[in-house]
């Protein structure tokens, strides 16, 4: 497979509103699977959030696809740091834990066949930093993801300030409101730099930001 690591920039500070409010996280889990064949399902076998947290983000990340425009399905599994640590090894060959690695096993880039590695751990840490909740944090992973699917990289300035344009415009479209802009005037948050991963089939091969 090949890896490509990632580099995510800042995440917003913005408040949810009441609209995409999950409600508390931590306890609890659940499948968000509503029906036979889904866009995105949330799988949450060690139950890293409640209920109403993987509902809301099985929601949203299902409205997200279907902004985009894309069909098929991207399956996500919520990951704490130590499984995340193992994957990002084994599949990366990087120690240490990550925020989101990606599985695209589809050819075409509009069709979604992907599996997504999200570390809710790591979302909880930059969620608290910006007083927002961890789902929304997951969303922007997850989000960044399906992106990387439909054939976006973020290798240079240009390209990931591209990607993070269409991923605040698909936030503000669903109402969950833009991440990474700033308003006109507004001073620009501090930027974070982090690696997340991509992999796909093919040989292995890595790109540090």
């Amino acid at each position: 497979m090949n890896a490509e690591p990632r580099s995510v920039t800042q995440r917003g500070e913005d408040e949810p509103s009441s609209t995409d409010d999950p409600g508390p996280s931590r306890s609890g889990g659940a499948d968000a699977r509503a029906g036979t064949e889904e866009a995105a399902v949330i799988l949450d076998p060690n139950r890293l959030l409640t209920e109403g947290g993987v509902s809301w983000l099985g929601a949203m990340s299902r409205a997200a696809v279907a902004h985009l425009g894309l069909t098929g399905e991207v399956r996500v599994r919520l990951v704490d740091d130590e499984e995340m640590s193992r994957a990002h090894r084994a599949y990366c060959g990087v120690p240490g834990t990550t925020d989101v690695i990606t599985f695209s096993l589809s050819e075409d880039e509009s069709v979604l066949d992907a599996d997504l590695f999200v570390c809710v751990d790591e979302a909880r840490r930059q969620a608290d930093q910006r007083g927002i909740r961890v789902e929304r944090e997951l969303l922007l992973y997850v989000i960044h993801g399906v992106v990387h699917c439909m054939g976006h990289d973020d290798h240079d300035e240009r390209d990931a300030a591209r990607m993070h344009e269409i991923e605040d415009e698909v936030l503000t479209a669903l109402g969950v409101g833009a991440t990474y802009a700033t308003q006109t005037g507004a001073a620009e948050s501090p930027t974070i730099g982090r690696t997340s991963s991509t992999l796909a089939p093919g040989g292995v091969t890595e790109n540090r930001a």
